[in-house]
């Protein structure tokens, strides 16, 4: 069971990015890219409100102007490239804790997957209530298998499986299924989150999202086939 409290939608948007400089306010298909994010998450009934966790005032302006709430700034040490995002996620949920009502249900929903809907954070949310679950991923099926086609090369370059079978695979379908976690939403349990320090320090549950959702805009080529994918209908 989910202790008492509202559902708190997060967007976490450092304004340092060294892939694509500038990455969370650069225009895709005529609207920043974390117009996106904010969009699908406002429009998601399981989210009561809506915040993004920033350091920087130029992103504040514009997830204000797309209707998300910015009630406090980041401070610049969790906004560092090596500052992992939990300790984003812990500092959020301690601030907006000190006046304000406890949180149910933390949604963490990155701008880096612009191709997302309402139902993935809805399938998320819904997962999380109806299980043991301390957080709940999304994933997607991955085209590459430790089992099969994906191996590890030493500096004397021989190489072998990342993970070797018990018997022979001649098919990757005959390979064990395995999925690429994907950046589309994270539901958790803020008590969860603020006792560990990473996902899989807790029971974790997921939610298979097909292919062309799960997009996760890292690189300019990233971009481009978002683009693209937008350009098609998708």
């Amino acid at each position: 069971m989910l202790s008492d409290g509202y559902s708190l939608g997060a967007i976490f948007a450092r304004g340092g990015s060294k892939g694509v400089p500038r990455k969370n306010i650069r225009p895709l298909a005529g609207k920043p890219l974390i117009a996106y994010a904010i969009e699908t998450a406002l429009a998601c009934q399981n989210i009561e409100r809506l915040i993004v966790s920033t350091d920087d005032d130029e992103i504040a302006e514009v997830a204000i102007k797309h209707g998300a709430e910015v009630p406090f700034i980041r401070p610049a040490e969790l906004a560092e490239d090596d500052a992992p995002e939990w300790l984003a996620w812990q500092h959020a949920i301690q601030t907006l804790e000190l006046n304000a009502p406890k949180i149910g249900i933390f949604v963490s929903i990155p701008t880096t997957s612009p191709l997302r809907i309402v139902e993935d954070i809805d399938n998320c949310i819904q997962l999380l209530k109806d299980s043991d679950a301390d957080i709940v991923i999304t994933a997607t099926h991955a085209h590459r298998s430790p089992y099969y086609n994906m191996i590890l090369v030493d500096n004397d370059r021989d190489a072998n499986l990342v993970i070797r079978p018990k018997g022979d695979i001649h098919h990757r379908q005959s390979a064990p299924r395995v999925y690429d976690m994907t950046t589309i939403a994270y539901a958790a349990r803020p008590k969860f989150i603020m006792s560990s320090s990473s996902i899989f320090d807790g029971k974790v549950k997921a939610v298979i999202v097909p292919e062309e959702r799960a997009l996760d805009i890292d690189t300019e080529l990233d971009f481009k086939f978002a683009e693209y994918l937008m350009g098609q209908g998708l």
